[in-house]
């Protein structure tokens, strides 16, 4: 079940994209540690004190070394589908306090039940198959109390290169995001608590639309939708797209690119229902009240 937006990935190109991205990722990934700063900063208000921590898609483990900083006697898990990203994650930290490091694809979840204190997920979820499943086997690792803590990018994402690329042709060149509004609806139907979504519009700007353009192949990003053209896309066609990208060129003589930033959390709930029965954790009953 696919709900939000048609999936539409190559999973095996978007790994290979990553792969080779992860000398060049930490240089050019400016946006993406910028979010994940702020989303740690939302950690200040929440009242947890993990013992393990699961970090999605955690790329060459910027964010995984902070938690390791914030949590340092929490069991920290550094989980991505690119190999090469992951063993730069692995450095992370000290000799006796590194992050353990799980090859793994965040839509099969090789992790056990009620296993994981804080789920982050930090700009990663675009790269879900299938959100909404995702979301399920999230809600069941955590355990009772847990927080899962996200960010992902909305529609309005890469707008003026979308539409530079419609004037060339019929083609899909940039990624496909889902609506803030179904990531919350996904996480109430995957039983997760409390769910709160909000979001914040960045823009950046560049001299040229090849800047952006290499900088989105050089952090991995770059567009595996299926259906997209296959082969080297021609200098002609990369010359037409700038062309049209000129529209949006601001009086600062800049060009923008547009980032809808979707921010959410929620909470694996204390009480579960299991065939008719309602269980709670030993572990919820022995803490203070």
């Amino acid at each position: 079940m696919n709900e939000g937006r048609p999936p539409m990935l190559d999973k095996d190109k978007a790994r290979r994209s990553f792969g080779r991205a992860a000398a060049s990722y930490d240089a050019t990934a400016v946006l993406q540690h910028e979010i994940g700063r702020r989303m740690l900063a939302r950690l200040d208000y929440m009242r947890i004190r993990p013992v393990r921590i699961l970090d999605i898609g955690c790329g060459t483990g910027v964010a995984t070394g902070q938690l390791l900083r914030r949590y340092p006697k929490a069991d920290v898990v550094a989980l991505d589908f690119a190999l090469p990203m992951l063993r730069r994650a692995g450095r992370r930290g000290r000799w006796l306090r590194r992050p353990r490091c799980l090859c793994a694809d965040l839509d099969f979840l090789p992790l056990a039940s009620q296993s994981m204190d804080l789920v982050f997920a930090n700009a990663s979820l675009q790269w879900s198959a299938s959100p909404a499943e995702t979301f399920v086997d999230i809600a069941r690792i955590l355990r009772p109390g847990g927080l899962f803590l996200f960010s992902s990018f909305g529609p309005d994402t890469l707008q003026e290169l979308r539409a530079s690329w419609s004037a060339v042709d019929g083609t899909p060149h940039v990624h496909g995001f889902i609506d803030m509004h179904d990531y919350g609806d996904m996480l109430m139907r995957a039983g997760l608590a409390d769910p709160v979504m909000d979001v914040e519009r960045m823009t950046l700007t560049y001299t040229d639309a090849m800047q952006l353009m290499r900088e989105i192949r050089d952090i991995g990003a770059g567009n595996a939708n299926p259906q997209r053209l296959r082969g080297l896309s021609g200098r002609e066609r990369f010359t037409r797209v700038c062309a049209a990208y000129e529209r949006f060129r601001g009086d600062d003589g800049r060009l923008p690119v547009s980032y809808e930033v979707v921010h959410g959390h929620a909470w694996a709930p204390r009480q579960r229902q299991v065939d008719g029965e309602t269980r709670v954790s030993l572990d919820v009953l022995r803490q203070p009240r």
